[in-house]
Order: structure tokens, then C-alpha cells, then sequence
């Protein structure tokens, strides 16, 4: 049966000095180089969300490994894009619509730090080179606590603010903190969206719900070998 890991990054950098939480949403340029060589060496393609969507709806079939990043950092930008180009990779970079050009306002306060997020003309280089952007709400709310009108404002509305952004359709999306719901997954997918990314841990098994879609988490402390196993085998399903 067909399984397609659905990596799942945040920040493409060295993690802070003094940084006391959340140290695993870091991983290093150098790390990051590591792992898309060994997805080469193995004979993978890294491909985007819309990119790999013929093949976890069936219609493909091939050594394929999904490239997501979560919030819109500028380190994407700046230390996976190079890397993503070097080896014809692509990508999907989910993107808080609300907080363009600002910073991590939903956990700054926790982490102690601002992080920056990608400006208009950011995103757009990240288009042109090759990626895709999808959405990531406009807020970075637990979408299960949000009313109906919150949802529809937080889920097509970011759709809608990232199409005027870029000038091309945004067709994918990624529950925030991976809360969600039926009636969040509901309201997704009537959004137009094509598929949805949560934090369950496992590789895409063929026939999986398209607007719930487990990744595999990359974190810092993640070595080579750890990342294999994680992309190769059924180590991430096994531990879901």
C-alpha cells in the first residue's frame, strides 16, 4: 500500500541562544540540507501539497516525499528555498494571513521571542521560486473553540487575503496546533480547499481523508538516521 511521508517544519535556522521551549520547531540550515540530500540520494522527489495531490488521490504512483513549513518564517525563505531549488524540490509553506510582514504574535509571549514572518514581496519570491503557499487561518486560533462565523472568517478568509496577496488560487490549508474537528474539517473542505494538514503523527496512507492529513514531525534533535526511519518506514503509523 502507497505511504507518502507529509514532513512537517517551522523554522529553517540555528534555534536562540537562551531559547527554553519549543527548541524542536528549530531545525539547521545545515540539518535541513542533510535530509533533502538523503530524500535525493534515495531517488525521492520533494514535492509541494498541490504538486503530490495525484498521488494521495491515487491517480500516481512513485518515491515521493511531502515538504511543508508551517507559519511563514523568513528563515524559509532565506535557508530552505536555496536548498528546496538545488535539488528541484518543491514545497508548501503555510502562511497566517493576519500576521504577514509581523511576527509570531500567537506564542511570542511563551517562546520569549519575535520571530519574523514573510512580508508580501517575501511570499511572492517564494512563489516565483518554484513553491506554493497555502493557508494557515488568519489568527493562528484553535479553530475547535471558534463559532461558525469565526470559522468561515479564519478559514476563507485567509484563502481569500492570501489570493489578493499572490494573485493566484490558495488551495490548501493547515489546521493551527493541528486542532480540528468534524466541523472544522467541514468547513474547510466547503472552502474550496483541496486537502488539510494536521499534526497526527504517520505517513499518507492511500484512501486517507484528504482534509486530514497526518505528517511527520522534523525536530532538532532529529538525527540522519532518525529522519530515515521516519521517512522510509513505518515507524511514524506504528507510534500514531
Amino acid at each position: 500500500m502507497s505511504a507518502y511521508p507529509i514532513f512537517m517544519y517551522h523554522n529553517i535556522a540555528q534555534a536562540p541562544r537562551g531559547l527554553k521551549r519549543w527548541r524542536s520547531l528549530y531545525v539547521s540550515p545545515g540539518a535541513f540540507g542533510r535530509q533533502m540530500w538523503l530524500l535525493k540520494w534515495f531517488g525521492y522527489t520533494g514535492l509541494s501539497m498541490s504538486d503530490a495531490m495525484p498521488y494521495l488521490r491515487g491517480e500516481k504512483h512513485g518515491r515521493i516525499a511531502v515538504i511543508t513549513l508551517d507559519d511563514g518564517y523568513v528563515d524559509n525563505l532565506e535557508s530552505a528555498l536555496p536548498v528546496l531549488k538545488r535539488y528541484g524540490f518543491s514545497a508548501t509553506c503555510y502562511v497566517v494571513s493576519g500576521s504577514i510582514g509581523r511576527y509570531n504574535h500567537w506564542d511570542a509571549e511563551k517562546l520569549g521571542i519575535q520571530k519574523p514572518l514573510m512580508a508580501p514581496a517575501q511570499l511572492r519570491a517564494w512563489q516565483e521560486g518554484g513553491m506554493e503557499i497555502g493557508a494557515h487561518t488568519r489568527s493562528h486560533p484553535r479553530l475547535s473553540q471558534c463559532s461558525a462565523a469565526q470559522l468561515q472568517d479564519e478559514i476563507a478568509g485567509s484563502k481569500a487575503d492570501l489570493e489578493d496577496v499572490l494573485g493566484v488560487p490558495v488551495t490548501q490549508f493547515c489546521y493551527p496546533y493541528g486542532d480540528m474537528d468534524d466541523r472544522v474539517a467541514e468547513t474547510t473542505r466547503a472552502a474550496g480547499y483541496a486537502a488539510a494538514t494536521t499534526t497526527q503523527r504517520g505517513r499518507a496512507i492511500l484512501g486517507t481523508d484528504l482534509w486530514r492529513l497526518p505528517r511527520v514531525q522534523v525536530a532538532r534533535h532529529h538525527m540522519l538516521p532518525q529522519f530515515a526511519m521516519r521517512a522510509f518506514t513505518d515507524y511514524e503509523n506504528k507510534r500514531a
